[in-house]
């Protein structure tokens, strides 16, 4: 009888971008791999730290697996307190059980673990699948890097070696072998490739592998047929730098378009690899891009091995909004160097560009990165312990990392979850503000009305921009604009209901829909002053040719 392996995880979330693929790549290898495949049955243990966590309970339900020989724990920045934890639980219920550790956490620093038999540095498929023959076979393992609890402990962090990878032509589908189950999860995450040759010094692979190994295309087109026959409805794809290699690029968006018309894409990309023919081809599937801004200053990104070209980053850009393909941007505040004025004129520079989507972050100092190594003598302050935010530094300091870190939230709640960006620079225009000062205005009328940040709740947040910006127009004596603005917000929000969860509305307007989505409704000014009154009550709802509308009641009033 063979002897059993879980290989167990904490998501941050029950979603498809929190599937536990780490561990069920080790699981994959150690069913399929010639040293285990006969002795080993491994499968995927996982639990969303989003649900109440019992971790007694949890560990009664590892430990009452029969024939448990092992348990490979997954450990990420947001489960390694958790994990740790469990580990220890569950080596008191039953000592003999081997406890395992690997995961981005274990891989920057092992030194610093102690709930764990053994710990696993780099990609573990290889020195795993190793590891647990030898120790069967009675064998003391030898491996670089696999390190004993006690010898990690006492080691030197200089002598952290990573253990050896496996060719990637080598290693088995956790989809097509059926050990991940997408339907679970509601979506995939996709590795199409390892490694990757940028050094940016706050990332876990500032010290990683610098050459890409991309996954046989045999694989990924049928990982593809597998998310067709599955109708996997979305796919985030792990590949930092997805378009590095234009025409392999190409290639899979031609597969994508052709085998998975009906999935929804999620990609990382390098703006400077994007080109017209890229931007046509992504504009041809359904999918969103997101780059790595961090910053537009280039001063401050050098401090983190980051190299930048606005104008080009700006070109290459506009390629995309000539196509309409859908993209967003990252930006970190407490990057060294930086200030609170500096994030601000990035968030100027970013929105600029017309970005669905701006998510902004604050730094971590992730341990075993480049970054770690000389952050204080960059002069920042962090957490000590997960998630290792930066709490002050000589540039940006405490109270501006605490006045970023609500500015944020106020930005994400009103132009990302109010999916603002059809209307918002429109809108803007007339108030002759940059958007860093729209949104400090915003802040303190956050404040001022109790607004939560937190509400999800579309319909409310559609509220709260109608109102602000009524009440900055007022401010700025625009009142004649009030009502082509709400009308503006109203459309383009149903819309967009339509379009992201299928939901029909009923908006009343002040002017006719067909006025207002008009290439004239894009001027706001040009628009409130020439166009004819229309009021009316519109239905938006969704058609086979996409979302449209109709008119159930007019009367029409001078001006």
């Amino acid at each position: 009888m063979k002897q059993n392996i879980l290989c167990v995880t904490a998501l941050v979330e029950t979603s498809p971008q929190a599937l536990p693929l780490g561990a069920a790549c080790i699981c994959s290898s150690i069913n399929h791999f010639a040293e285990t495949k006969d002795t080993f049955s491994a499968k995927v243990f996982d639990f969303s730290l989003e649900d109440t966590l019992d971790l007694e309970s949890i560990a009664e339900s590892i430990c009452s697996k029969e024939n448990l020989y092992a348990v490979c724990f997954s450990v990420y920045v947001w489960n390694r307190n958790v994990l740790e934890e469990l580990a220890a639980i569950v080596k008191s219920k039953n000592p003999q059980i081997i406890t395992l550790a690997g995961g981005p956490e274990v891989t920057a620093n092992p030194y610093g673990f102690k709930s764990f038999d053994y710990l696993a540095c780099g990609e573990g498929e290889h020195s795993v699948v190793e590891l647990l023959s030898m120790l069967y076979q009675g064998q003391k393992p030898d491996l670089q890097g696999i390190y004993k609890n006690h010898e990690a402990s006492a080691g030197s962090k200089l002598g952290a070696q990573r253990s050896m990878p496996c060719p990637v032509e080598n290693l088995t589908s956790p989809y097509l072998d059926g050990t991940l189950d997408v339907k679970k999860y509601g979506g995939a995450l996709w590795e199409l490739a390892r490694g990757c040759p940028f050094k940016c010094s706050y990332c876990y692979e500032s010290k990683g592998e610098k050459k890409i190994k991309c996954f046989p295309m045999e694989r990924i087109k049928k990982e593809l047929e597998y998310f067709k026959a599955n109708k996997v409805p979305q796919v985030f794809v792990l590949d930092p730098t997805y378009n590095a290699n234009k025409n392999r690029a190409l290639e899979i968006l031609q597969l994508i378009k052709k085998i998975t018309p009906d999935t929804f894409y999620y990609f990382e990309a390098r703006a400077e690899f994007i080109d017209r023919q890229l931007a046509k081809a992504f504009a041809e599937i359904p999918c969103c891009l997101q780059f790595g801004l961090q910053s537009a200053d280039e001063e401050v990104l050098k401090k983190v091995n980051r190299t930048f070209n606005k104008k080009a980053f700006q070109k290459n850009i506009g390629y995309l909004n000539e196509t309409g393909a859908v993209f967003g941007f990252d930006l970190i505040y407490g990057l060294p160097g930086d200030t609170f004025k500096g994030f601000k004129n990035s968030i100027d520079f970013a929105l600029s560009l017309y970005p669905n989507n701006l998510e902004l972050f604050c730094l971590a100092v992730l341990p075993g990165t480049d970054l770690a190594d000389k952050a204080e003598e960059l002069g920042l302050t962090w957490q000590k312990e997960a998630p290792y935010l930066v709490t002050d530094s000589t540039s940006f300091h405490k109270d501006g990392i605490e006045r970023a870190k609500n500015y944020s939230r106020c930005i994400n709640y009103f132009y990302n979850d109010g999916r603002a960006v059809p209307w918002f620079l429109n809108l803007l225009r007339p108030l002759k503000l940059k958007p860093s000062e729209f949104f400090s205005e915003f802040e303190k009328f956050c404040m001022h009305n109790g607004i939560d940040l937190e509400d999800k709740d579309f319909a409310r947040i559609t509220k709260v921009q109608e109102e602000f910006i009524a009440k900055a127009y007022t401010d700025r004596h625009l009142e004649k604009l009030i009502p082509a603005a709400k009308d503006l917000i109203a459309m383009n929000n149903a819309l967009s209901l339509v379009t992201a969860e299928g939901k029909e509305s009923l908006v009343e307007l002040s002017y006719h829909p067909d006025d207002l989505m008009s290439e004239y409704g894009t001027d706001i000014v040009f628009f409130a002053q020439n166009a004819g009154r229309h009021r009316n009550k519109t239905k938006v709802f969704a058609t086979r040719n996409g979302p449209d509308w109709q008119v159930l009641k007019a009367k029409v009033n001078a001006l």
